[in-house]
Order: C-alpha cells, then sequence, then structure tokens
C-alpha cells in the first residue's frame, strides 16, 4: 500500500500514525491507577529546577540582547519612551515562550530520549514488563505530564529574568527606574497577552515530553539506537513546537477579529 510514495514521505506518514497512536495510549492510561506521584515529582524536579539555570541565562541574555538592538532604532526615531511595553509585549506573547520550548526541546527532549532508548536497547523496559510493573506508566506518563506542568513554569521564569535584563540596560544606558519600566510593561500587557502564552506552553510541553518518549521508547538498532533518537527526538520536538506556535497565532488571530 502506498509503494509509489518517495521513502522519505511514507516514513512521515508512518511516523505520524506511530506517534499519534502513542499520544492515544498515553490519553488512555494517565488517569487510570496506580499514579505515580513519587517518579512525577522527581522528573518535575529534573525537566524543571534542573532546566531553569539554561533558561535564566538564555532569558537574560535574550532581554539584553533585544534591547540593545532595538534601542538605537527607537531612539532615531524619538519613541524611546515605548521601549519598556515593545520588549514586554514581545517577550511575553511570543519570545519567552518559543525560545525557552526549543531549549528545553534540546536539553529535556534529548534527554528522555537517550534515556528512555538506552533503557530500550538493554532490555530494562521488557525486564519491567515481565515482572509485572507498567514501564509505559512509570516511564512514560510520568515524562509527558512532568514536561507539560513544568514548561509553563520555566516560561515565566524566562520571562521575568528577561525583562530584568532589559530593565538593566534600559537602566545604565537611560537612567530608567525600576518602578517606571515595570509600570510602562504591565500598563500595555494585557490577559489577552499572557492567557495565551501560558496556555501555549502547555502543548509545548506536552509535545516536547511526547516525542522524547516516543523516540526513546520505540527506539531500535541496539546503542546507535539511543543515540537516533536523541537526536531525532530534538528535530522534532523543534518542529512541533513551531508548527504549535503558529496554529496558536492562527487561532489567537482569527479569535480577535470575532
Amino acid at each position: 500500500m502506498f509503494t509509489f510514495l518517495p521513502k522519505h514521505l511514507k516514513q512521515y506518514f508512518i511516523t505520524t500514525a506511530e506517534l499519534s497512536q502513542f499520544a492515544m495510549r498515553f490519553f488512555l492510561v494517565v488517569f487510570k491507577p496506580p499514579y505515580e506521584f513519587e517518579e512525577l515529582l522527581k522528573q518535575s524536579y529534573r525537566i524543571g529546577y534542573q532546566s531553569l539555570p539554561l533558561v535564566g541565562i538564555t532569558g537574560f541574555i535574550m532581554g539584553v540582547v533585544l534591547t540593545l538592538q532595538s534601542r538605537p532604532t527607537l531612539i532615531e526615531f524619538g519613541a524611546e519612551s515605548w521601549m519598556p511595553s515593545m520588549v514586554g509585549i514581545s517577550i511575553v506573547r511570543e519570545i519567552g515562550p518559543v525560545i525557552t520550548a526549543l531549549i528545553c526541546a534540546g536539553k529535556v527532549g534529548s534527554s528522555i530520549g537517550a534515556e528512555l532508548g538506552s533503557m530500550k536497547v538493554t532490555e530494562q523496559i521488557d525486564a519491567m514488563e515481565v515482572s509485572g510493573n507498567n514501564p509505559f506508566k512509570y516511564l512514560v506518563v510520568t515524562r509527558i505530564l512532568a514536561a507539560t506542568l513544568m514548561l509553563p513554569v520555566l516560561v515565566v521564569f524566562a520571562d521575568i529574568i528577561s525583562l530584568t535584563g532589559s530593565f538593566l540596560v534600559e537602566n545604565i544606558k537611560g537612567g530608567v527606574g525600576w518602578t517606571l519600566y515595570f509600570n510602562q510593561v504591565f500598563t500595555n500587557l494585557q490577559f489577552s497577552d499572557i492567557i495565551p502564552s501560558v496556555g501555549k506552553s502547555f502543548f509545548f510541553g506536552f509535545a516536547i515530553g511526547l516525542v522524547g518518549c516516543y523516540q526513546g521508547y520505540c527506539s531500535e538498532k541496539g546503542t546507535e539506537g539511543v543515540g537516533t533518537a536523541a537526536n531525532t527526538a530534538v528535530v522534532m520536538a523543534s518542529m512541533l513546537v513551531f508548527m504549535l506556535d503558529f496554529l496558536a497565532v492562527l487561532v489567537a488571530d482569527i479569535f480577535y477579529e470575532l
């Protein structure tokens, strides 16, 4: 069937179908006991807390660079006073969630893919099934849930740190005070900016956790498959982040028009 399709296109459809089945399996078992709360907390710590330094450094640099690059242009047009609101809206709406998700796609997605892939090729997952445990519930569900719950938290921290970096530039270059800067930021921010930003972060986290677990849990070809799983998890998760962001912006635009 579908033998007329090119090999890569056929593999794309096969992977999409398998990933959809994997997601359906997650939704079928996620609400069924037993609940692995201890493992969920452990994975939340690894995905959330241990990713915070990298996310924080990236967010700070992002705010500094965005302000330094935008400031000369705004000064040229006499719109320097718009800097806090412009940076705030840009970071909260789009830059913060997407950049944070891409960082997690690289760090978390590859980590999950490599970890589960190594467990697969060393038959640890098979051993869990033989011993009567549910490896999918213990290994997959907890990691997907942890990624889904922790990414919005990381996005909030990244936004705050990024705005702090932007403030430091404005304070040094223009003498803008803390109160004035953040008053302008929050005066121009609305719930229609914040809620969609945090909302789509849940979907980003779910996509990253799902792809990482799928690539690791279904890896093959021995130790070579572990590296392939980690690499493919990063690529697929990054592409899904961009696709989900496009859909989120499209839906938000339609909603605003209504």
